[in-house]
């Protein structure tokens, strides 16, 4: 009998804005490192991401492309998009990043809701690598705001804010070129499709989610369905949906004092048995357990204050 081919790992790092801001800035000491050599896995967040090296050798994987990053270059990344740093054996590299909230903050700052969301569909249309050289404006920007994060004066947020909302424009502006010029169509519908999927789960992950009816809303079967979502997500449609409850029910628990039945229940888990067995399979240990051991929702949901340079 054939041996069963272990699935490939992909890990959804998780984090929480501070109240009233779109950005989450981590920055310092913590961010200079070897990064990745002991990860043999991509992850992805549930934030854009952009990332500016300032030293350093190593590579980088964004979706299925590898790429050789060295210094003076950053990196602009959707939210559940897979990717991974590493650097090279024995070498230390300086990375800093911004956290964004693009939905919140886009449909705050355009009051045309159709405007506000082609934007957004832009700027989450693929991920940028490219040289401070080659877009200086962009990269001039990314190290305005990180630097008015770390300094923290009076209204730094309204001035981080104004820079920001330049920031995304331009790169909503970069990927209309890239749009424009490229000739993956098809993979460009079908990134647009598994996101659409996502934006579902996570405004509906408490109702009962089928997987019939995600395939239904894409316009294919599920059988389809289920083999595209897997091969771009390197996990299932309901190890997705599961994903996004539990770390749902981590906030719950973190932040509440409500029965571990009822946050199964606002949840999405219809009955207790199930979102034990599911909490545990991912966390490790049951919810109880897990509530009663709190430095657990910094380590595994990476939860971080907006000036916090601590990190996981």
């Amino acid at each position: 009998m054939a041996k069963k081919r272990k699935k490939p790992k992909m890990e959804f790092r998780y984090y929480q804005m501070s109240a009233g801001s779109p950005i989450l800035a981590l920055l310092g000491q913590k961010w200079v490192q070897n990064y990745g050599n002991d990860v043999d896995y991509l992850h992805f967040h549930n934030y854009l991401e952009i990332g500016f090296c300032y030293e350093g050798d190593g590579s980088l994987v964004l979706g299925e492309e590898e790429v050789r990053f060295g210094g003076r270059e950053f990196t602009v990344i959707p939210p559940n998009y897979p990717h991974t740093t590493t650097s090279d054996l024995g070498t230390i590299s300086r990375w800093e990043y911004l956290f964004i909230d693009v939905e919140g903050f886009m449909r705050k700052f355009i009051d045309n809701p159709v405007k506000a969301e082609k934007m957004i569909q832009r700027i989450y249309s693929k991920a940028l690598f490219l040289k401070e050289s080659e877009a200086s404006s962009v990269a001039a920007k990314i190290l305005k705001i990180m630097n008015i994060m770390r300094e923290g004066e009076e209204f730094y947020l309204e001035e981080a804010k104004g820079i920001l909302a330049s920031l995304l424009v331009e790169i909503a502006r970069l990927n209309r070129n890239s749009e424009e010029e490229r000739v993956g169509e098809e993979k460009g519908k079908l990134t647009n499709m598994i996101t659409r999927v996502l934006d579902f789960v996570s405004y509906h992950y408490m109702e009962d989610i089928r997987v019939e009816d995600l395939a239904k809303s894409c316009h294919i079967s599920e059988t389809h369905f289920r083999r595209v979502f897997t091969s771009y997500m390197k996990v299932s449609p309901l190890e997705y949906i599961n994903t996004v409850r539990i770390h749902t029910a981590c906030e719950f628990l973190q932040k509440t004092d409500d029965p571990v039945a009822d946050i199964a229940h606002k949840c999405g888990f219809t009955t207790n048995s199930t979102f034990n067995r599911n909490f545990k399979q991912l966390m490790g240990v049951t919810p109880v357990e897990w509530r009663k051991r709190p430095e657990n929702y910094e380590q595994q949901l990476l939860n971080f204050d907006i000036h916090s340079e601590e990190g996981w």
